[in-house]
Parts: structure tokens; sequence; C-alpha cells
């Protein structure tokens, strides 16, 4: 008879007997279990790998035409971003003071954490940055040019340029090796390690600045989670296939972090927009009645001599700052459509500075 038929009574026989039993029984057991693991290791290893070789099809399909739309749009963003710089340093320094403060009356509470990094920025090493930029700009333009003229290649004089003959594999090896044997190596650490050190900096001093808001969303998440982990995860994994059951906890974790973190900004965009406005007012209004003195300019004689001698820049800094709030929470303290589209840039920043700095804090252990 096998081993787990054995009755009581003849294990029972003598202890030597009833040993040897019981180790026979735990080695088959034992061996039973490796061979079913083994088993559906060997029946899941090719599942694997075809869903591999299917990403790498996939990202073979899409590499021309990524190649060719980060040549056309890069040259474009960097172009555009050095007119735009240019632009802003041939500008009088009072516009700038008058556009910098009317962008924080109106907007500071729309980006709150980007307008605070830039701040910090400042204090950090901005300008690092910006020869930073610079740099990595400068050497992106050289590898699109050298790409350009990698396009039009012809080895093999037989009229049709060689990108043209290959596959998608073959032109993202090629592109790469011209990446890798026309960039500056050394220019382009020396810029990442830069804008890496004024990063930190600057998310340091955001998490100090907006610890309160940090807090916040993490009680707000935490709470939530408990709530939903009792009464909607079971539901949620039983209606879940089994082997994506094990995502169901992170992914409502996730959820979970993202409304407790828009709840918590959203009161720290109030707070902020009523600050920056008043800020920002303060800041366009000096700047406007220096514009109009150093213009030579005094409508109805209001504009004294000594600008530190009178209150009509406060005044008028108290009426932009109440506009200011007012047109934030019309807009809901978030940008509008289309608006909302063209500066996408903007969105994205605050929306990632926003979760790094919450992650941070939080040791970004409460997914």
């Amino acid at each position: 008879p096998k081993v787990s038929e054995c009755t009581h009574k003849q294990v029972q026989r003598s202890p030597t007997i009833n040993s040897f039993f019981h180790d026979t029984r735990q080695r088959i057991l034992k061996k039973e279990y490796i061979m079913a693991d083994k088993k559906d290791t060997t029946t899941e290893q090719p599942k694997i790998d075809i869903d591999i070789s299917k990403v790498a099809e996939t990202l073979q399909k899409i590499g021309k035409p990524l190649l060719a739309f980060i040549s056309t749009v890069l040259p474009v963003i960097i172009t555009s971003s050095q007119k735009a710089y240019a632009f802003y340093r041939k500008l009088p320094h009072n516009v700038v003071q008058i556009a910098i403060g009317l962008v924080f009356c109106f907007f500071g509470g729309l980006y709150p954490a980007l307008f605070a990094a830039i701040q910090a920025a400042k204090l950090g090493g901005i300008s690092t940055v910006r020869d930073a930029l610079k740099d990595l700009a400068n050497e992106a333009m050289i590898v699109l040019e050298e790409s350009k003229k990698d396009d039009n290649v012809d080895a093999d004089g037989d009229g049709v340029a060689d990108v043209n003959q290959i596959d998608s594999k073959a032109l993202l090896l090629r592109k790469a090796n011209l990446v890798m044997t026309k960039i500056n190596p050394k220019k382009v650490d020396t810029a990442l390690a830069a804008i890496s050190k004024v990063w930190l900096s600057v998310i340091s001093v955001l998490t100090v600045q907006f610890a309160r808001t940090i807090a916040l969303s993490v009680s707000i998440s935490e709470s939530m989670k408990k709530v939903v982990n009792r009464y909607i995860t079971p539901t949620i994994q039983s209606a879940t296939p089994k082997e994506y059951q094990r995502w169901v906890p992170v992914v409502v974790g996730w959820i979970c972090k993202s409304i407790g973190i828009s709840l918590a900004w959203y009161i720290q965009a109030v707070i902020s927009a009523v600050t920056t406005a008043l800020e920002g007012g303060k800041i366009a209004a000096y700047a406007i009645l220096k514009f109009f003195k150093d213009k030579d300019m005094n409508p109805g004689g209001f504009i004294p001599d000594d600008l530190d001698e009178t209150y009509l820049d406060e005044g008028i800094a108290y009426v932009l700052a109440v506009g200011g709030v007012y047109f934030q929470f019309k807009l809901g303290f978030d940008m509008p459509f289309p608006f909302n589209i063209l500066l996408f840039p903007f969105e994205f920043a605050e929306t990632y500075i926003r979760w790094s700095i919450t992650s941070m804090a939080s040791g970004d252990n409460w997914a």
C-alpha cells in the first residue's frame, strides 16, 4: 500500500517502522511539490518569452516613426526656447518685472509647486541649470545634424538611402551608434550631474516648505486606503483573474495616493493663490510705477518722485491681488481647455513636482 494509505495500526507497529514511514512520506511529498513547481515554471516560461517577443516587435515597429518625430520636433523646441530666452533678455527690466508679477498674481495658485521650485532654484543654482541645458541642447543639435546627414547616405550607390533599406531594429542600432560616436560624453555627464544636484536641493527645500501639504496628503490617502481595502478591494480581487490579483492592492494604493495628493494640493492651491497674488501684485504694481517714472510719465500727477513715500503701489497691488484670486477661483484653480494643452509642459512639471516631493517625504512606502 501507499504511504498515504497506511492505517494508524500499521504505522504504530514499532518506533523504528513509524519513523521510517514518516520520513518516506515526507520525501515523497517534497518530491511531488518540487516536480509540480518545475512543471508550473516550464509552462509559464514560453508565455513570458512570447510576451517579451511581442514587446520587442512593437518597439521595432514604432522605431522609425518615433525617430522621425523626435528629429522633427526636438529642433523646433530647442530653437523656439533659444529665441524666447533671447527675446526675454532684450526686454526692459521693468517690463520683465511687470510680466513676472502678473503671472504670479493670476496663475500662482495654478502652479504653486512649479513657482516654488523656480524660486528655490534661484537660490540653489539656476544659472548652473541654464548652462547645463544649453550644453545638452547643443549636443542634441549636433546629433540631429549628423542624423540628417546619415539619412542621405547611399553607400551601395543604388539611388536609395541606406536607412530606407533596413528594418527598424537595424535602424535603431545605427542611430544608437551615431549618438555614441558623435556626442560628447564628458559634457553630457557634467550637465546631467549639475542638473541632478540642483534638483535634489530644490526637492529638499520644497519638502520642508510643503511639509503640511505632504502630511495632509499622506493622512488622506492612508485613511482612504483602509476603508477601500476593507470594503472594495476584496470585491475587485474576486472579479480579477487570479494571475493579476496581486496587482490589485498596488493599483488601489496608487489610486488612493493620487486622490490624497489631489485633495491636499487643491487646498494648498487656494492658500498659494492668495499669497502669490499678494506678492505678484506688489511686484507688478511697483514695476508699473517705476516704468512710468522712467518714461517721465505721470498720469494725473499721482506718482510721487520718491516711490517709497507713497501707498499707491500698495493700493494697485491689492486691486491686482483681488482680481488674481477671483480669476483663479473662477477657473477652479485648474487651467481650462485648450490652454492646458498649450501649457502642457507646465502642467506636467507641476504634477511631477507634487508627486516627487510627496513620495520623497513619505518614503514612497504608502502606495
